[in-house]
This record gives structure tokens, sequence and C-alpha cells, in this order.
């Protein structure tokens, strides 16, 4: 299976166990605590799996990088929480540098 593939699964699943950490009230609630668990379970298994082929460095970057922006669109878009323009700015710096990281960096290269 696609290394990339995985670490996007990853990433999926951690914004999934973040956002039900917000919902499970400081781990109060039983099910949004259970998604959290699971979650997060699934995410650091399958970014364990893509550091077989990709650098630890660049699958932090990609997979904090995207994380960041997934998270802060759901806290605006399902949390109704704020996002100014310093946060937007900030969220695309942190994108066109995990893009630089990718797309001109010899350190992605295997």
């Amino acid at each position: 299976m696609n290394h990339w593939f995985l670490l996007g699964l990853a990433i999926v699943a951690e914004v999934i166990g973040t956002s039900a950490l917000k919902t499970s009230e400081g781990f109060s609630k039983l099910w949004p605590s259970v998604v959290v668990v699971v979650s997060y379970g699934a995410a650091f298994y399958l970014l364990a799996l893509t550091l077989r082929t990709i650098p630890v460095g660049i699958a932090y970057a990609v997979w904090s990088g995207v994380g960041v922006v997934l998270i802060a669109l759901i806290g605006w878009i399902v949390f109704d929480q704020k996002l100014d323009a310093a946060g937007v700015l900030g969220m695309a710096l942190i994108v066109a540098g995990v893009l630089v990281l990718n797309l001109l960096s010899k350190t992605s290269a295997h």
C-alpha cells in the first residue's frame, strides 16, 4: 500500500481523535472518549507504518502541518471558533512549508 496514502489515513485518524477530544469534555463522556483512544491508536499505528519508507522529519512535518490546518478548519466550521487573518496567514505558511519540503527538498527523496 502507498506510504503517502497511509500517512493521509494517519492524519485523518488523528484529526478525528482530536475532534472527539474536544467533545469528550475531559474524558467525562464515554463514547467520544472511546473514539479518542481508538483514533489515536490507529493514527500512531499508521504513522509507524509510514516511517518504514518516509523519513521521520518529513512524515512529522506533513502530519503536523496538515493536522493543524484541518483541526483549525474543523474548529471554525464545527465548533464555531474564530479564525482571523493572522491565523489564516499562519496556516498558509505551514502549508507552504510542507509543500517546499515535499516538492523542493532532497530530504524527502528515498
